[in-house]
């Protein structure tokens, strides 16, 4: 990018700055290239006047594989408006992006409405792309099938493989993992048996089939028995490890991975830094770190928000915002990370400060509902009782987030903590989803530190009505009658724990040996 920046000095200099073919290079390099920055190439792309359908291709294919998607549909509509005429290469990107917004909601578990939308938006574009006779075309029909297949539409992605003339291997592959994303594993697996053909992908699919279900050994199996491999496979293998929380097997395969001379993709890395941030390997987080450095790829996307997460998550909070700091597009899980590693550690002011900086870069990225888990625990942290109430509020008022179990045990937590033991039993008994035993069990906890047997007996018991009383439970309790020298009540707990077979286990800690 430093000697692009260079070259466009010279090329203004020079006064070639209005040379179309020139700006396409310019925006092609900064938006595709490993080393290129997408959000000058935006910029490039908003100044010029002498836009084309490859700079639009070009722009609407960066955002199709980035983690904005949603970009794409919007700079296709804007292609649509200006007139600008799309080609067969048009309509295989911003299909694309259909599908991975779409893949991308469910994963936020925020499809609702939106992946309807989504849904239709695909059905235009299909409309548009046969109007205009594109929608024959390989590359088309087997984005459509792809699109359709992740908006939920399988019955359409299946008509169109049924239509299809010429059934490329690619478009079987496509349609077996539309099956496979909706878990019906029989019609994959009889499509599987009908493919006339099978190559690297087809078997890369069978994995990721097995990884879905989380039998990563029958991935193994499959993976190990391959007549040819390539990055996919290993990035399949290495994420399904991921995935059990086997982190341990896969930092191994990824350091077998590069004995082998593979080259790691964007995805390999993700998936590691997840590894490193659940086990706190900040020695390989850092190898990756240094190993982008060295190879001046862009940190963007993806794996930079994978690297602030190991960062944050490993307790390094400065390299954790310099990275974010670094970054010129910021998805809202990347905000995410930061404002939930400040919160973890403590930092809650710093948090807080970090979500109105957020909130007034609205277009960027709209808080979601792991914005706010982020937020009630650094309110939780620093005992911000009203402060809480706010941002609890604040979530349901000006986003429309109906909160879930998890934004009811943190306002649970953030009142045991600071001695609102009431509001935090009123919290529990009026919330209008059900109760789990973690939430009785921090009022539980909160009860031995404040003394208040009553409400302690009622978490007990509501424990016990939900499932076996677990040893801390009882030793809690117990606790509590010891301290009020309520002997009996305290024999009483112990016969309890010894008729239902709960044993108190001894204390432990890990440590790293060299």
């Amino acid at each position: 990018m430093k000697q692009l920046k260079q070259t466009q000095s010279l090329i203004i200099k020079t006064g070639l700055k209005n040379n179309s073919s020139i700006l396409t290079k310019l925006i092609f390099f900064s938006a595709l290239s490993p080393s290129g920055n997408l959000q000058y190439a935006q910029t490039i792309f908003d100044e010029t006047t002498l836009k084309t359908s490859f700079s639009y291709n070009t722009m609407i294919r960066a955002y199709a594989h980035s983690i904005f998607p949603l970009k794409a549909i919007y700079i296709y509509n804007q292609m649509y408006g200006m007139d600008v005429k799309s080609d067969s290469f048009t309509y295989p990107f911003v299909l694309k992006a259909c599908g991975r917004v779409s893949l991308q909601k469910r994963e936020e578990e925020e499809k609702g409405v939106f992946g309807i939308l989504i849904g239709r938006k695909g059905v235009e574009i299909h409309c548009r792309a046969f109007k205009e006779g594109f929608c024959f075309e390989n590359f088309v029909q087997n984005s459509l099938i792809y699109m359709y297949g992740q908006c939920g539409l399988v019955d359409f992605a299946r008509l169109v493989f049924e239509e299809m003339s010429d059934r490329t291997v690619a478009a079987w592959n496509t349609m077996i993992s539309v099956y496979d994303g909706i878990n019906d594993f029989e019609s994959a697996n009889l499509l599987f048996g009908l493919s006339p053909e099978k190559n690297v992908v087809s078997w890369n699919a069978l994995i990721g089939r097995y990884v879905k279900v989380g039998d990563i050994e029958a991935a193994r199996r499959v993976f190990v028995e391959m007549p040819e491999r390539d990055v996919v496979s290993w990035n399949s293998v290495i994420s399904g490890y991921v995935q059990i929380k086997d982190y341990k097997r896969a930092l191994e395969l990824f350091r077998e991975m590069q004995i082998s001379g593979v080259e790691v993709t964007d995805v390999t890395l993700t998936s590691v830094l997840g590894a490193c941030a659940e086990t706190g390997d900040l020695i390989i987080g850092r190898e990756i770190h240094e190993f982008l450095k060295q190879k001046q790829l862009t940190i963007e996307g993806y794996l930079g928000n994978a690297l602030v997460d190991m960062y944050a998550k490993c307790g390094s909070l400065d390299m954790a915002r310099k990275v974010f700091d670094g970054m010129s597009m910021r998805h809202v899980s990347c905000w995410n990370s930061m404002i939930m590693g400040l919160a973890v550690h403590g930092y809650s002011k710093e948090a807080l400060e970090l979500f109105c900086r957020m909130e007034k870069k609205y277009e960027e990225a709209i808080p979601n509902r792991i914005t706010f888990i982020g937020i009630l625990i650094a309110c939780s942290h620093k005992g911000l009782v009203e402060e809480g109430y706010y941002y609890f509020r604040h979530m349901t008022d000006k986003y429309r987030i109906i909160p879930d179990l998890k934004h009811y045990g943190c306002m649970v937590d953030l009142l045991s903590r600071w001695g609102k033991l009431d509001e935090a039993h009123h919290v529990i008994k009026t919330m209008p989803v059900d109760g789990n035993c973690v939430l009785w069990r921090t009022l539980l906890g909160a009860c031995r530190v404040y003394g208040n047997v009553e409400l302690a007996e009622e978490a007990f018991q509501n424990i016990v009505e939900l499932e076996p009383p677990k040893d801390g439970d009882c030793v809690l309790l117990s606790n509590i009658y010891a301290e009020l020298e309520r002997w009996e009540d305290v024999e009483r707990v112990r016969n309890v724990m010894t008729n239902l077979g709960v044993s108190k286990k001894p204390g432990s800690s890990q440590v790293e040996v060299k």
